[in-house]
């Protein structure tokens, strides 16, 4: 058997390790698939969860059999699905713990029951505390595929429990990169006068702005993890998270990842370009404390 991805773009070295972990029977119990909206976290764990109720014998998810015609269609009793990024109050504790009571319910038709817990940066450190016990004494038979736009949202102890891949968004990497970085820095500036010219530029080209915001949410996703006190860099900038993450709070940094988090989806959504920079500079002046 061999996983199929289903024309899901990039990212070949997720892919490779995924699909070797899939065919030789040691697919991680709980994994967290960790990005911006851009970068298709979603959309990956959808395809791994049609992967886990597949019937066929041969690629999964074959997209014939009846698991993966009910997993297409939203009904297939063995997936489980909490869409945090839909709505981010999704995640009361009472919810985690039906979670964790019913993972220990054998499936009802599938191999293996499946729970998506989509954009979890969004969950309460008790509920993510009553998620732990089911992490640390996983059942058999039972997915986690958990998506945030950044892991260090998460409790140590969370991390430690899930296996993390970090997917390509399609972030500038050369050209571009000083001018995003000097954007980043501008966020924490006394005024906003800094902040607004460097964005005035993007308003008139759609194709840059989305490569800028691909890389903010990486540069202010490698500040949180800096101020949380780890080390993982994958912006390939280090002066420009090291400046935010001196400047600003952990929470602040954390508010910055999903203020542009949102202005990304407004994008594919195809909002007015004016509106969404005006509507992003004034969103990351407020999570910086500078409004």
């Amino acid at each position: 058997m061999s996983l199929n991805f289903e024309d899901f773009p990039g990212n070949p070295e997720i892919k490779k390790n995924l699909s070797l972990a899939f065919d030789e029977g040691r697919f991680p119990h709980a994994i967290l698939l960790e990005g911006s909206p851009g970068s298709g976290t979603a959309a990956l764990s959808g395809i791994l969860a049609k992967a886990a109720v597949c019937l066929s014998e041969g690629e999964r998810p074959c997209g014939r059999c009846s698991g993966c015609v009910k997993a297409a269609a939203g009904s297939h009793p063995d997936i489980v699905t909490l869409d945090g990024d839909a709505n981010p109050r999704v995640f009361p504790v009472d919810a985690v713990r039906e979670i964790r009571s019913g993972a220990y319910v054998r499936p009802n038709e599938a191999p293996r029951k499946v729970y998506r817990l989509l954009g979890v940066h969004n969950m309460s450190e008790p509920s993510q505390n009553a998620l732990l016990k089911v992490l640390e004494e996983p059942p058999q038979n039972v997915w986690f595929l958990l998506t945030a736009v950044s892991s260090s949202a998460l409790l140590p102890t969370i991390r430690s429990r899930v296996q993390i891949f970090t997917l390509d968004d399609g972030a500038p990497s050369g050209e571009g990169l000083e001018e995003t970085s000097k954007i980043a820095r501008a966020v924490a500036a006394p005024g906003e006068a800094e902040l607004l010219f460097g964005t005035a530029p993007l308003i008139r080209d759609k194709d840059r702005l989305r490569k800028v915001l691909a890389q903010l949410f990486l540069l202010f996703r490698d500040a949180a993890v800096l101020r949380a006190g780890g080390e993982s860099c994958l912006s390939g900038e280090r002066d420009a998270p090291a400046y935010l993450a001196s400047k600003l709070t952990r929470k602040s940094l954390m508010l910055l990842v999903e203020e542009t988090a949102r202005a990304q989806r407004a994008l594919e959504r195809n909002a007015n370009t004016a509106l969404l920079v005006t509507a992003y500079c004034a969103g990351l002046r407020e999570a910086a404390g500078k409004s």
